[in-house]
């Protein structure tokens, strides 16, 4: 990465989403702390550049709304049990993040004000301009809402410049590359393609409420170690959704 990208972002509000499974590491299920905390440096690594960041993670390395329903689960119920996942794995982040020395505050869209913030949009602004990483846990607190829409939501509440989603291969494709290999990557794609192609990499509220006001989302691998920063400096990696 040029050295100049590296000390000018192109980004200064940050809506990063990672899914639940980002946590497992080795692990079947549950969190792997080392995990945690590799995720935790490369964003210490990042508040070096001075931005805002914040963050919107999933549950379903715990435990899966949708997934629920299809076994027989009232959706409603599932899609609750999902919400309380997100947060232990946002409480888990918070802790990886405040012992490599960056100060962490977790909003929850479900009241638990015991181990978290409510959500109050003007308190998670001020958390930003002091320098915190705010991590919203809990969806949006409804049910049949995924933890895409709800980074979607966050990051047009705040006012966020982008949404980073962090996924396990490096970019959107015309099909799954794992099961078949002679699908293509996308550089770029508009809102409207990707709506109109149903590509999964995110639901359509998601992508109609980044469209609505005007958030490009950046689809990338997080796995590659220094990605986060590469794309808040700009470089060019994974898919562009955007106008």
């Amino acid at each position: 990465m040029a050295k100049s990208s590296a000390l000018k972002p192109k980004y200064r509000r940050v809506m990063l989403k990672l899914s639940g499974e980002a946590l497992l590491g080795e692990r079947e299920h549950g969190i792997s702390t080392k995990t945690c905390d590799a995720i935790a440096r490369e964003i210490k690594d990042i508040k070096q550049l001075s931005i805002e960041l914040a963050i919107v993670i999933g549950g379903g390395n715990i435990f899966r709304g949708l997934a629920g329903a299809k076994s027989g689960l009232d959706r409603a119920t599932g899609d609750y049990m999902g919400m309380l996942a997100t947060v232990i794995n946002a409480l888990g982040l918070q802790d990886a993040l405040e012992k490599n020395g960056v100060p962490t505050r977790v909003q929850s869209a479900i009241d638990m004000r015991s181990v978290a913030e409510p959500f109050i949009r003007r308190r998670a602004v001020r958390h930003l301009q002091k320098g915190r990483v705010v991590i919203f846990a809990a969806g949006t607190g409804n049910p049949f809402f995924s933890t895409d829409t709800a980074a979607a939501l966050r990051a047009s509440e705040i006012g966020a410049d982008v949404l980073l989603k962090a996924t396990k291969v490096d970019g959107v494709y015309t099909d799954d590359p794992k099961k078949n290999p002679r699908a293509k990557r996308y550089d770029r794609l508009t809102y409207l393609d990707a709506l109109k192609n149903r590509l999964n990499v995110m639901d359509a509220s998601a992508f109609s409420l980044c469209m609505d006001n005007r958030i490009p989302i950046i689809v990338f691998d997080l796995f590659k170690r220094g990605n986060i920063k590469r794309v808040i400096c700009g470089d060019t990696i994974g898919t562009v959704v955007s106008e």
